[in-house]
Formats: C-alpha cells, sequence, structure tokens
C-alpha cells in the first residue's frame, strides 16, 4: 500500500507533508532553541534571523518554538477527538443499524438535533460551562463528528443485516455481539476509517478556529489559532506572526487531505474512475 501511496504525487507530497508535521511535533523540544513560554521584551517583533528562525511576537516568544509546540497540540486534539468520534460512531452507529426500528428513529433524531447546531455555538456553550481549556475542544469536536460516523455506519448495517452470511450466523445462534463485531464490524470500518484521516484536518481547523476566538486553547499554552490571533492584532507591527500561524495550517490541510484522497483512490479505484 505505501509503494502504491508513493506512486500517485499527490499521495507522496501528502505523505512527506503529514510525516514532517508528526516528527517536528514529535520531537518539538529536540528542534526549538527556546522553550515556547519564554517571554524576552526586547526582542518583541524581532524578524525571522538565525537566531529566531520565524521570528518573535508581540512578547518576544520565539515563534519557531511556538509553531512547533502548537502543532503537538493540534496533533493531539486531532487524532484524540477523531478517534473517540470513531468509537463513539461506530457504536452508536452499530446499534441504530441492528437494532429495532423505534431505537433507529430515536438515535436518528437524536444524530439530527445534535447536527443542527453549529460548532460556534456547541463551543460557546460549553465555554460558558466549563471555561476555555483543551477538554472542552475535544468535546466540542466530538459531539460534532460523531453523528456523521454513527450516520454512515448506521446504512452499511442495515444493508449487512440482511446478508446471506448474517442471517446464516443468526440462524446458528450467534450472539448479537458477534454478530456486529465478527460479521458487520469488518466489512464496514474500512470506509469509515479512510473518512477518518480526511476529518483529521478539519479537526485541526476547528480547533484552530475556537483557539483564535479565545474559545480553545488557554494562554500561554501555544495553539496555531492563537499565534494567528497575535499576528492579526499587531499584523502592523509584524506581518510574520500571521505567516507563522497560518502556513502550518495550511500545510497540515494539504498533507492530510491529499493523503486521504489517496487512501480512498487505494481502496476504492472505481472513486477515482469516476472522477
Amino acid at each position: 500500500m505505501l509503494r502504491r501511496i508513493l506512486r500517485e504525487p499527490l499521495g507522496a507530497f501528502g505523505l512527506t507533508l503529514v510525516v514532517i508535521v508528526v516528527l517536528s511535533a514529535l520531537f518539538a523540544d529536540v528542534l526549538a532553541s527556546y522553550p515556547p513560554t519564554k517571554l524576552a521584551p526586547a526582542e518583541r517583533f524581532a524578524p525571522a534571523s538565525l537566531q529566531h528562525l520565524l521570528g518573535t511576537d508581540h512578547l518576544g516568544r520565539d515563534l519557531f518554538s511556538r509553531v512547533l509546540h502548537g502543532g503537538r497540540i493540534a496533533l493531539a486534539i486531532a487524532l484524540g477527538a477523531t478517534g473517540l468520534s470513531l468509537i463513539g460512531g461506530i457504536v452508536l452507529g452499530l446499534i441504530a443499524g441492528y437494532g429495532p426500528r423505534w431505537l433507529d428513529n430515536l438515535m436518528l433524531l437524536l444524530f439530527d438535533a445534535i447536527k443542527s447546531f453549529p460548532t460556534v455555538m456547541l463551543a460557546l456553550t460549553l465555554v460558558t460551562l466549563t471555561g476555555p481549556s483543551l477538554l472542552a475542544v475535544l468535546i466540542v469536536v466530538v459531539l460534532v463528528n460523531v453523528p456523521g460516523y454513527a450516520r454512515i455506519i448506521r446504512t452499511q448495517t442495515l444493508v449487512l443485516k440482511s446478508a446471506e452470511h448474517v442471517m446464516a450466523a443468526r440462524s446458528m445462534g450467534a450472539s448479537t455481539a458477534r454478530i456486529l463485531t465478527v460479521h458487520i464490524l469488518p466489512n464496514v470500518i474500512g470506509p469509515i476509517l479512510i473518512l477518518a484521516s480526511m476529518d483529521i484536518p478539519v479537526v485541526v481547523a476547528i480547533e484552530a478556529g475556537l483557539s483564535f476566538l479565545g474559545l480553545g486553547v488557554r494562554p500561554p499554552l501555544p495553539s496555531w489559532g492563537s499565534i494567528l490571533n497575535d499576528g492579526f492584532v499587531n499584523i502592523r507591527d509584524s506581518y510574520w506572526i500571521v505567516v507563522a500561524g497560518g502556513l502550518p495550517i495550511i500545510l497540515t490541510t494539504l498533507g492530510f487531505t491529499f493523503l486521504g484522497e489517496t487512501l480512498r483512490d487505494v481502496f476504492d479505484p472505481r472513486l477515482k474512475r469516476r472522477e
């Protein structure tokens, strides 16, 4: 599969970007020359140099260090929230698709109710109750993503519950748990994993957007969204802060999007032929 990804130019480019982002986040402490929260008022608004590769912000903090550590937070939230959303969506989707009709209708109503709330409104409500934090961002992202995954799993479960191999297992006395985990789940997990890989940049953008609005990561913790906000506030004094905050969001989005598109084509070439 790796060879097939690398044979696609966009797939190879996306995989390269993803590897760079992940490695820079993992080794942020080694690559950064300064702590991300270290203040140096005498060096505020310093342009890019050998000492500060991306310059400094309005408090003299090294932007290169803040971008690297901000990537660690962004990926932690993206991977954690996507993983929890997957688990929740798979469980709820299997229950809705295989359960009785009344339970299916009730869960569909719940999914539609959650999806009807804009992400920002959910964030505002949660932040009002708990205050800005990483946990609040995680909860908001999970609530937003679970209904979409659950609907996809539910639809495929409805199709598979009438398949011959499932009916044969049921006639032989297999339990509901065994039917769901052995006969249905392996056949529905592939497409949802590809979708999850394509949703990671969406989660990164949501985290950055909430932090930009002051609803996400609390200062002095670094976040790409808060760096971008600092850049807009001080754009007349230093344009490089906006670049430092926006460029990693763009590169991460492109990397995971191209990689997800290539994975989709590798697992289901029919989609590529239709395009």
